[in-house]
C-alpha cells in the first residue's frame, strides 16, 4: 500500500510539472502579450510642468502628430548655390508622402545665413508611435529621390529622433531572446558538463519566460498602467537570470542529495524542501524591492516593476511547480556523465575549491575582511566624479541619422531649431511679452490653437541637451510664473523635470527598498546582526558597481553621463539579487551551524553553495549584459553595472566578505539566536536536518 501510495504521489508530481508547462504554452498561444499604443506623457513624469504641457498639445487640433526636419547640406561641405536652391525648393514643393504635410511659401524652404545649409519643417500627422516611424521612413525615401545630385537630405526634429527610438526595438524582442537563450545554454552546459541536463532547465525557465510576458502586460493591461518596449526586454532579463537561478540552486542540492539517498523521490523531497525556504525568502525580497517602482513619479517605471514583480511569482512556480517532477521522471542518467551514486561525499563535506578558499580566510579572517572592504572602497570611489544625465546625442550606441542631423544642423542654424522647447497658455500675448528679450531665447512662434490654449514654439540659442538650455527653460518658467495655465514643455523641459523626478524617486525608493529588504531577512534568519551586516554588504557592492561603471562609461565608451534613470533600476536589481546570493549562503550557513557550529558551519556551507552561486552569479551576469544588444545606451548601461555587481557580489563579497564576518562573529553573528548544535531551543530543527541525513 506504501508502494502505491509513494508511486501515486510521484506520478503525480511529474504530471503537475507538465500541467504547468502545457497551461504556460496554452497561455502564450492563446493570449498572447498584450498591445498597447503609446501616450504622449508615458515616460514623462506625472503632475510636472512639461508633462501638462504634453498632455494640453495632445488635445490640440493642429498638433495630432509630431514635426520633421528635413536638413539638406552638400555633399562637399561646400555653399549651397542658387541652382540647388532652387531645385531643393522644388522638391519639397513636390513631396507626397502620405501622414506628413508639405508646406507653401517662402517658409517651405530656409536657408542659413552662412548659406552652408537649409532646412524645411513638415509636420507629420500620425496618431501614434508606429505610424510616426512608417511616415519619416517613406519621407526619407522621397526626399533621396527628390533632391539634386551633390545634395544630402537628412531627417530629425522630434518626428525624426522618434522615428529613430522605434527603429532600435524593431525585432528586438526576437533578437534578446534567442541572445538570452543562446547564453543561458552555453553557461548550462559549461556549469552541467552533461549533454541533456541543461535542456530541463533552459525548457521551464523558456516557457516561464514566456509566460511572464504575456500575463504582465495582460495585468498591466487590466490595471491601466503604461508600459513600453524595454518593459518585456527587462522583464525577459529578468526571468530568464533569476529563474535559471532557482534552477541551480534545486537540482544542485537534489543532486548533493543523490549521494546519500537512493530513492531518487525522497533525493528530491529532501531537496525541495530544503531549497524552497531560500528560494521563497529570494523570491518574495525581489518581489518586494521591484513593487517599490510602483511609487515612481514615472509611469511606465512603475509599469516595470509590477511586470518584473509577476515575472518572479511565474519563475518560482515553474521552477518548484514543474522543475522537480521533470528532473525525477528523467532519472539519475540525466547527469550523465557524471551520475551521482550513493556513498559519494557531499559538496559539504569534500576539500573543493571552495572549502579551500574558506579555509584561507578563516586563517586569515581580519585581514580579508578589511582587505575586502578597501577594495570596494576603491572601487566605489569612481563615484566621485560621476555625472548624471545623458545628452540626446548619447542616447544610442550607434548614432542614428536623426541625431547627426540634429548635430549638423546647429552649426548653420540656432542650435535649439532642431527640437524647439514649447509653451502651452491660454494668454499667448502676455506669454510673449514675457519672453521677449528674455536670454538664451532666439525666437517665439505662435503655433497651434485650441479650446482656448494657444501653443508657442521657442527656439533657443544652445542645443537642446546641453547645460545653458536647461539654465534657459529655468528662466523662461521664472518669466512665467505669474501667469495662470501657462506650461513650458518640449524636450529640455522634459528632460530637467525627469531629473527632478528621478532624485525624487531615489530618495523615496532608495531607503524603502533597503527597508524591506532588511525587514525581510530579519524575518528569514529570525536574526539582528546578520541581516544590517548583509544589507550593509549589498549596498558596497551597488556603489562599487556603480563606481567601476563610470570609469567603463567615461574613460573605455566615452559617455559623458549616466542616464538619469539607470541608477534607481540598478540598486533595486542589485539589492534585490544580491541579496539573493547571501540567502543562499546564510540559510545554508545556519543548517550546517545547527549541527557543526557556526565556525565550521559556515566553512561547509560555503563549501557546498560556492559552485552553484558562482555558477548563477555568472549566468545572471552574462544575462544582464545581453541588454548591450540593444543600441540603447540606458539598457546598456543598467547591463553593464548590474553585470560588474553581480560578479563582484557572487566572487567577493559572498566569498570572501560575508564569510569572514560570520567567522569573526562567530555565535554573535546570529544574534539575538543561538545556532550551535548545544542549544535546545533549536533541537526540533535540529532533528529535522540530522534525519535528512541518516
Amino acid at each position: 500500500m506504501a508502494t502505491l501510495r509513494r508511486f501515486l504521489v510521484n506520478r503525480a508530481s511529474f504530471l503537475v510539472g507538465l500541467l504547468l508547462l502545457v497551461l504556460g504554452a496554452l497561455t502564450i498561444a492563446g493570449l498572447g502579450q498584450a498591445t498597447r499604443d503609446s501616450a504622449v506623457d508615458d515616460a514623462l513624469p506625472a503632475g510636472t510642468d512639461s508633462t501638462r504641457a504634453a498632455q494640453v498639445r495632445d488635445t490640440l487640433p493642429q498638433e495630432d502628430g509630431s514635426t520633421a526636419i528635413a536638413l539638406f547640406t552638400r555633399d562637399d561641405d561646400g555653399d549651397l548655390d542658387d541652382t540647388q536652391v532652387d531645385a531643393l525648393r522644388e522638391a519639397v514643393g513636390g513631396l507626397d508622402v502620405d501622414r506628413v504635410e508639405v508646406p507653401e511659401g517662402p517658409q517651405a524652404l530656409v536657408t542659413a545665413e552662412d548659406g552652408t545649409a537649409a532646412i524645411s519643417v513638415l509636420p507629420v500627422r500620425a496618431n501614434d508611435a508606429t505610424g510616426t516611424a512608417e511616415a519619416v521612413g517613406d519621407l526619407r525615401s522621397a526626399l533621396d529621390r527628390a533632391v539634386p545630385g551633390g545634395v544630402t537630405a537628412q531627417v530629425t526634429g522630434p518626428a525624426g529622433i522618434q522615428a529613430d527610438l522605434a527603429a532600435v526595438f524593431d525585432g528586438a524582442d526576437i533578437r534578446l531572446l534567442a541572445t538570452t537563450a543562446g547564453v543561458v545554454a552555453i553557461l548550462l552546459v559549461i556549469t552541467y558538463r552533461s549533454p541533456v541536463l541543461w535542456l530541463v532547465p533552459l525548457s521551464v525557465v523558456g516557457i516561464a519566460d514566456q509566460t511572464a510576458a504575456v500575463l504582465a502586460t495582460r495585468a498591466l493591461e487590466g490595471l491601466g498602467v503604461p508600459w513600453d518596449e524595454s518593459t518585456t526586454g527587462i522583464l525577459s532579463v529578468l526571468v530568464f537570470g533569476a529563474g535559471t537561478n532557482y534552477a541551480l540552486l534545486l537540482i544542485s542540492r537534489y543532486r548533493d542529495e543523490l549521494r546519500s539517498h537512493e530513492d531518487r523521490y525522497e533525493a528530491m523531497r529532501l531537496a525541495l524542501r530544503r531549497t524552497a525556504e531560500a528560494v521563497f525568502a529570494s523570491a518574495t525580497t525581489v518581489v518586494v524591492g521591484v513593487l517599490c517602482l510602483a511609487l515612481s513619479l514615472v509611469p511606465t517605471t512603475r509599469g516595470l516593476g509590477i511586470a518584473c514583480a509577476v515575472g518572479i511569482v511565474v519563475a518560482v512556480v515553474f521552477v518548484l511547480g514543474a522543475l522537480p517532477g521533470l528532473l525525477v521522471a528523467c532519472g539519475r542518467w540525466v547527469f550523465w556523465p557524471k551520475v551521482p551514486h550513493v556513498g559519494t561525499a557531499s559538496l559539504a563535506e569534500g576539500h573543493s575549491l571552495w572549502r579551500r578558499v574558506g579555509d584561507a580566510v578563516a586563517r586569515r579572517t581580519a585581514l580579508f575582511a578589511v582587505g575586502t572592504v578597501v577594495v570596494l572602497a576603491v572601487l566605489a570611489s569612481g563615484l566621485g566624479a560621476a555625472r548624471l544625465g545623458l545628452p540626446t546625442a548619447e542616447q544610442f550606441l550607434q548614432t542614428p541619422e536623426a541625431i547627426s542631423a540634429g548635430e549638423r544642423l546647429a552649426e548653420s542654424f540656432p542650435a535649439g531649431s532642431s527640437d524647439p522647447a514649447t509653451v502651452v497658455t491660454r494668454d499667448p500675448e502676455a506669454a510673449e511679452s514675457a519672453l521677449d528679450g528674455l536670454e538664451g531665447v532666439q525666437t517665439v512662434t505662435p503655433g497651434g490653437e485650441g479650446d482656448g490654449w494657444t501653443e508657442l514654439s521657442v527656439v533657443l540659442a544652445d542645443a537642446p541637451d546641453s547645460d545653458a538650455a536647461e539654465a534657459t527653460v529655468e528662466r523662461m518658467r521664472e518669466a512665467l510664473a505669474g501667469q495662470p495655465s501657462t506650461y513650458v514643455g518640449g524636450a529640455t523641459a522634459e528632460a530637467v523635470d525627469l531629473a527632478d523626478a528621478s532624485a525624487r524617486d531615489r530618495l523615496v525608493i532608495f531607503p524603502l527598498v533597503l527597508l524591506l529588504v532588511l525587514g525581510a531577512l530579519l524575518l528569514l534568519l529570525r536574526a539582528v546582526v546578520a541581516p544590517v551586516l548583509l544589507v550593509l554588504t549589498v549596498l558596497a557592492t551597488y556603489a562599487a558597481a556603480l563606481g567601476v561603471g563610470w570609469w567603463v562609461f567615461s574613460a573605455l565608451l566615452g559617455f559623458s553621463g549616466i542616464d538619469q534613470g539607470m541608477p534607481l533600476l540598478a540598486f533595486l536589481f542589485l539589492v534585490a539579487l544580491g541579496v539573493d546570493y547571501n540567502i543562499f549562503l546564510v540559510t545554508r550557513t545556519r543548517e550546517e551551524a545547527r549541527l557543526h557550529g557556526p565556525r565550521e558551519g559556515t566553512l561547509r556551507a560555503l563549501a557546498a553553495t560556492g559552485g552553484v552561486i558562482t555558477s548563477a552569479g555568472v549566468l545572471l551576469a552574462a544575462v544582464f549584459a545581453v541588454l548591450g544588444v540593444l543600441p540603447l545606451v540606458v539598457l546598456a548601461q543598467l547591463g553593464v553595472v548590474i553585470c560588474i555587481g553581480v560578479l563582484l557580489d557572487t566572487l567577493l563579497v559572498r566569498t570572501v566578505l560575508v564569510p569572514s564576518l560570520a567567522l569573526l562573529l562567530g555565535d554573535r553573528f546570529w544574534w539575538p539566536r543561538k545556532v550551535g548544535p548545544d542549544h535546545a531551543a533549536e533541537r526540533a530543527d535540529d532533528d529535522v536536518v540530522a534525519g535528512s541525513r541518516s
